[in-house]
């Protein structure tokens, strides 16, 4: 077998800075590998949002030796639970107390800036050559081309450039489609009269909507999102300004729980966005020499919260897939092999889950067919040892 040098001589080349690239930079240096990542952003960051880690993501954190970091810098939930939007009542509660001992891993809700530290850490420890303000427009065999009219070329290309993937294009032309879900975001700083929620987080549910809660920064801030069936509105992107009006229409009969936190919601800016998605690839891989891994391979509905551990996952593994291999047609092979039908499955899963969820029988929630990321089997899985 050769060494990860000889497979890739000239690099490899990740398009997009989010979660998913940043890992796979940060996995494949630590693998041996020349890694430049390129990201269209001036500078690196995450927008200003919360995010779900479930255990199998935190394995992947893992993996690239940043779990305990990542972990202290969010809060992990000893418990959870979802309620009926008419009267606040307790549908199902979760036990999250157990979740290191269970999948030895823990369960983390934390801001993406924070993550995203984390991971910039990893890649610049690993030597990954971190290029900001490097805007691709147009990919052509081994190379893309950026805004600026250069061109950057390595051995592989892959592409982490989110659902609206400049790299993706190159298997799919279809642009992104509206999945009939919008959703309004802010954070708020946890006051006494949160308290009990944020000691409690979860979801309220009702017909065609639901309100997720939970905590991040040592608890001191909620990260809350609504989200709501919509026609007649696609725009996407996370910086729409939304009107507070809007939100309270939307939840007007909802109970007390969910009045105080859009009451707490609207004292905060508060954005809109349109909830698009895309359908699942045949496959991942092109001409040997391009991949995709993240929202740019499987973006999905936010339904069961594995957007993000599905990154995770691809950068380990595509990591992993390559250091085993003699070329990286074979890498690539491996790693499409390991990764398609788990994420597959799992966008198929999350569209479902919206409409159990958000079904107009929600006095049956949690009796009748529930299902979730963890009932699910997802939590079981770990990119670090599965098989490529």
């Amino acid at each position: 077998m050769t060494t990860p040098q000889a497979i890739a001589p000239n690099g490899i080349v990740v398009v997009g800075g989010g979660i998913a690239g940043m890992t796979a930079a940060a996995a494949l240096a630590q693998q041996g590998f020349k890694v430049t990542l390129l990201e269209s952003a001036p500078q690196f960051g995450e927008i200003g949002a919360g995010v779900t880690l479930s255990p199998n993501a935190m394995l992947g954190l893992d993996f690239i030796g940043v779990c305990e970091t990542a972990a202290a810098a969010g809060v992990e939930p000893v418990r959870q639970r979802i309620q009926h939007y008419e009267d606040g009542r307790t549908l199902v509660a979760k036990d999250r107390s157990s979740q290191r001992e269970k999948y030895g891993a823990p369960y983390v809700t934390i801001h993406r800036a924070d993550l995203h530290d984390v991971l910039l850490g990893a890649a610049r420890a690993a030597g990954v050559d971190l290029r900001c303000g490097a805007a691709v427009v147009s990919s052509d065999g081994a190379s893309v081309t950026l805004a600026d009219g250069s061109t950057v070329s390595g051995d592989l290309i892959v592409g982490a450039d989110g659902v609206k993937s400049v790299i993706r294009q190159r298997f799919d032309t279809a642009p992104p489609h509206f999945t009939g879900h919008v959703a309004w975001r802010c954070l708020v700083p946890v006051t006494p009269q949160l308290q009990e929620l944020s000691d409690f987080p979860g979801i309220i549910i009702g017909p065609g909507a639901m309100i997720t809660r939970y905590n991040i920064r040592n608890s001191t801030a909620m990260n809350l999102v609504f989200f709501s069936r919509q026609d007649g509105w696609n725009e996407e992107g996370w910086t729409t300004a939304a009107d507070p009006d809007e939100v309270r229409r939307v939840y007007a009969d909802w109970c007390q729980d969910a009045q105080t936190l859009i009451e707490a919601a609207c004292q905060q800016p508060m954005f809109k966005w349109a909830i698009n998605a895309r359908t699942a690839l045949p496959n991942w891989t092109l001409d040997d020499n391009v991949t995709l891994i993240g929202d740019a391979a499987h973006a999905m509905t936010p339904f069961l919260g594995h957007g993000a551990a599905c990154g995770i996952e691809d950068g380990v593994v595509l990591a992993r897939a390559l250091a085993a291999s003699s070329s990286i047609a074979e890498g690539l092979q491996r790693y499409e092999a390991a990764r398609h039908e788990r994420c597959t499955f799992i966008q198929s899963e999350s569209n479902a889950n919206a409409d159990r969820m958000q079904g107009q029988k929600t006095d049956f929630f949690g009796l009748e067919g529930m299902k979730d990321e963890e009932s699910l089997g997802l939590f079981t899985y770990d990119c670090r040892t599965v098989p490529v």
